[in-house]
């Protein structure tokens, strides 16, 4: 089976509709197959990105902690199976996919499959709340992580239909564009 019949099939499971991608303008993201280790959450579980985005993170951190901004490495690369099992759960406790497409990215379109998205936190700020766009932190990414490769994925009133999610950032290249 491909990777895209994997993913259909994964969505039909799921009850994602199948104009799913097409209507939010998301691509396919193949999950990465060489990933190094950066560290771990506050629960314990491993996190892991691919070299080149470990590595401009590291640079990333190094420069904002030099202006007495720390970030915190909350979530990296999450594969499909992970995915699948975050909306498995939603859907169990009630909620409506079309909700939870509003705040998860379906299986086979998350960032997090890269191995180059980074959800980051700061200790000032509760983790993974819209709250986190009035910290020194976010205003210190927006101004600066571009320099180091890395794009909000999802700001206000985006095209893909997702929740802001301003501690969701996606290594893109060394320049950023």
């Amino acid at each position: 089976m491909s990777y895209a019949e994997r993913i259909r099939a994964v969505h039909r499971e799921l009850g994602i509709p199948p104009d799913y991608a097409a209507t939010r303008g998301l691509a396919l993201q193949v999950e990465a197959t060489l990933l190094v280790a950066a560290g771990h959450t506050a629960g314990g579980r491993a996190l892991h990105l691919t070299p080149e985005a470990w590595e401009a993170w590291q640079l990333l951190c190094t420069a904002a902690a030099s202006e007495g901004v720390p970030l915190l490495l909350l979530s990296a690369f999450r594969g499909v199976d992970h995915q699948t099992e975050i909306i498995r759960r939603k859907l169990a406790a009630g909620q409506r996919i079309d909700d939870i497409l509003r705040v998860n990215a379906a299986p086979g379109y998350s960032e997090h499959h890269t191995g180059r998205a980074v959800d980051i936190g700061t200790p000032d700020a509760p983790p993974l709340e819209e709250s986190f766009a009035g910290t020194t932190a976010f205003r210190w990414l927006e101004a600066h992580a571009d320099q180091f490769g890395f794009l909000l994925s999802y700001p206000r009133d985006n095209a893909q239909g997702i929740a802001f999610e301003p501690w969701h950032w996606c290594w893109q290249n060394a320049t950023g564009r």
